[in-house]
């Protein structure tokens, strides 16, 4: 089995290129797969590997200028779920592109697992969902609205169209991990939404922490490595992937026309030249001739 980390923290770093090569080196040495987002505004990402390799990792985070504090999420997979590992530098580890927008300034209050239900029930809150239409689709919270947004970087611009719908209610946010939140209860916040509040460790801690049989979310939660989705108790999900456009596909979707392994589904056909098709088809020839050797092709 290996352990699966999915990590955020919000701080300050004056140079978060010098951070890089420390933690790949920690990384490659402990077998630890995945991504790990820097930028000046802290540091986002989803790690996996045996426990002693993301323990080291987690190590060298939390060692970090401001992230002794570091809370992650972990789950367990059967299979290696990331193909590479990946250390990048990003202008802000979760884009919303709304330069004034500072979690570390304020953000929502945070509830609970155990007190979502509750909050959510109550007849004066407004429940949105932050995350892409593509993940919506899978899964979400009962009632909850789906701003029907492709990235993060247009919630802005659907609040400003839509505000008007939610009158003096209260507003409660979720996303998967609770990062996206961060920066969204800030920017409602900054727009004098009075009370505002996020779902504390996003949908994963809920599917953690809330018994089946007392849950209001209904559905998958995608997930952005090779489990594609996750249930409750954090169990891999029977979505798979389609490799052009890496949004989740139900089998039925694979009998569909338009779709072609590893080349196009029907959300993303019209969205790739016939150039891109054309590589596509040839990483996808890669692939096959790899698992013919009986070895792991690094896409």
């Amino acid at each position: 089995m290996f352990t699966v980390a999915a990590l955020y923290k919000f701080t300050r770093f004056d140079d978060p290129d010098a951070l890089r090569p420390g933690l790949r080196a920690v990384c490659e040495a402990g077998g630890v797969r995945g991504s790990l987002l820097l930028a000046r505004e802290g540091i986002n990402g989803t790690i996996a590997g045996p426990r002693a390799g993301i323990d080291a990792a987690l190590a060298a985070i939390r060692a970090l200028p401001g992230c002794a504090e570091l809370v992650w999420k972990e789950s367990k997979a059967k299979t290696m779920p990331f193909g590479k590992l990946k250390v990048r530098l990003k202008r802000e580890i979760v884009t919303m592109g709304q330069p004034h927008v500072d979690p570390m300034a304020a953000v929502g209050r945070y509830v609970p697992p155990q007190d979502w239900n509750a909050l959510i029930s109550a007849e004066d809150v407004v429940v949105i969902d932050t995350r892409n239409d593509y993940e919506v689709e899978i899964g979400t919270f009962r009632g909850a609205i789906d701003p029907q947004t492709t990235s993060f970087r247009d919630f802005p611009a659907w609040w400003e169209a839509n505000r008007h719908r939610f009158g003096n209610k209260r507003v409660a946010m979720f996303c998967t991990g609770g990062i996206r939140c961060e920066k969204s209860t800030n920017y409602l916040l900054n727009e004098g939404v009075p009370e505002v509040y996020h779902l504390q460790g996003g949908i994963l801690k809920y599917l953690e922490e809330v018994p089946e049989d007392e849950s209001l979310w209904e559905g998958e939660c995608f997930v952005f490595d090779k489990r594609v989705s996750v249930g409750h108790g954090l169990k891999p999900g029977p979505l798979g992937l389609c490799h052009a456009c890496r949004r989740p596909l139900a089998e039925a979707d694979k009998t569909r026309p338009e779709y072609e392994t590893g080349v196009s589904c029907h959300r993303c056909l019209g969205e790739y030249s016939e150039a891109d098709r054309t590589r596509f088809r040839e990483r996808q020839k890669q692939i096959k001739l790899a698992r013919a050797r009986g070895e792991e092709h690094l896409s």
